[in-house]
């Protein structure tokens, strides 16, 4: 990493300013002397931290791409390494320069100090972390280490017929740290219910099912009919559908054979031609479908778009069925259409558990709800869990998008009271078990 005592200094000047700034920042300071480390840090005292986690990355290939070059003896390779560095290097400039621009603002200089940092970088960062009168108007917050809203740590018992799904907690690491995606969720779910899922952006809906299905597993138990998805996936995955927002369809094949390639990978290879095709006939009539069978995916209407593309998930006959803004792009009228139908699925006792950015139209179709909130720590939480007109009572809500200008934090627009009504239901919980 260092080729000359000049390369070391420079390195230890550096990151002497990046110390004081940090410390300024309310950041550890012992990241300023560690390489790429610091650079996403610096990302994060200038409130540009998307930014940061690219400077890291360019700062690391770029690494990478200077050793090879010493090692390679090849003219040739040496040469395309060296042009692939240039490409490299610039955009590293120009995600240096943003984050450099967000610290200037952070510090309250002026907008010419960015040409002190970038001719005289050195200087201008010791300058930035060791003058009194530079200080930031804002520190960086650690949302994981503040204490979040109560945990009830009360788990649902199994059930043999319905849902089952204690998450202790979701977690991933990104960049240098440990995140809390989602924790203390625990709920039952009978057989024949409609359920809601609601939470604003970043709450954790996706990863609430991602963990639920076993696509991405959690520190968790969660058990369909008393069978445990996470020990028992390759049986249990025939059993779970899932509808996401955007179709995978192809507009060039026929809504027949669309379900036929559906059929060979949603169901097991046990089952044989004949069940096959009572199956794709069952829900082509089951979704309305029968009158476009032969047409082309790309001339159907957005309706019938959105049916064959529940019907492919449904195809295997899930026990549990989950759809991710089945109502998005579809007009009122049509997207009721849909919505009566998961209404009728689940009446014949399946699990339905549906996303959706615009449920007023349809919450009467719903018997409960489930809502997720960010505390503090920005951990998806349960705020609630239960029938859907109880739920306007405890929020003090009248609609549900009141709901979720109730708990969504004050920097989207809400009322920030996710962290009252998480414990809120917490207590209720320990409550009823206790």
């Amino acid at each position: 990493m260092f080729n000359s005592i000049l390369d070391l200094l420079l390195f230890f000047l550096i990151s002497l300013g990046y110390w004081k700034i940090f410390n300024k920042c309310g950041i550890k300071s012992f990241w300023a002397f560690i390489p790429f480390a610091r650079e996403y840090h610096i990302s994060l005292c200038a409130d540009r931290e998307l930014e940061g986690r690219v400077y890291t990355i360019h700062s690391a290939i770029a690494y990478v791409i200077l050793s090879l070059n010493h090692i390679i003896k090849n003219e040739m390779a040496v040469a395309l390494l060296t042009i692939v560095l240039l490409a490299v290097y610039i955009s590293r400039y120009v995600y240096q320069i943003r984050i450099y621009l967000g610290l200037i603002k952070v510090f309250e200089r002026k907008k010419n100090f960015i040409w002190l940092l970038v001719i005289f970088e050195v200087p201008a960062l010791l300058y930035l972390g060791f003058s009194k009168k530079c200080m930031p108007n804002k520190k960086f917050i650690d949302y994981r280490k503040l204490d979040g809203a109560m945990v009830s740590g009360v788990e649902t018992e199994d059930t043999d017929s319905g849902l089952s799904v204690n998450i202790n907690e979701r977690t991933t690491f990104e960049f240098f740290k440990k995140i809390m995606l989602l924790k203390d969720i625990h709920m039952t779910i009978p057989r024949g219910r409609m359920v809601l899922l609601l939470g604003g952006s970043g709450a954790g809906k996706t990863t609430f099912v991602n963990a639920v299905t076993g696509y991405e597993k959690a520190d968790a138990t969660v058990k369909l009919d008393g069978n445990d998805i996470y020990e028992e996936y390759s049986k249990m995955i025939y059993d779970v559908g899932f509808v996401p927002q955007q179709d995978l369809m192809r507009d060039n094949d026929t809504v027949l054979l669309t379900l036929s390639d559906a059929a060979s990978l949603r169901l097991p290879s046990s089952v044989g031609f004949i069940e096959i095709n009572e199956r794709i006939n069952h829900v082509l009539k089951e979704f309305g479908l029968e009158s476009v069978k032969n047409s082309l995916v790309e001339k159907l209407s957005g309706g019938q778009r959105k049916r064959l593309s529940i019907a492919m998930e449904y195809i295997s006959d899930p026990s549990l069925f989950i759809l991710d803004e089945p109502d998005s792009g579809l007009d009122g009228v049509v997207a009721r259409s849909i919505f009566e139908k998961l209404r009728a699925i689940a009446d014949e006792g399946k699990i339905v558990i549906v996303i959706s950015h615009t449920p007023d139209r349809v919450a009467d179709l719903f018997d409960d709800l489930i809502v997720l909130a960010k505390d503090k720590t920005r951990a998806g939480r349960l705020a609630w869990y239960g029938p859907l007109k109880e739920a306007y009572e405890f929020f003090g809500a009248d609609s549900l998008e009141d709901v979720l200008l109730t708990i969504n934090q004050k920097e989207e627009g809400g009322q920030g009271r996710a962290d009252e009504f998480v414990e809120e239901y917490a207590k209720r919980i320990i409550e009823k078990v206790g």
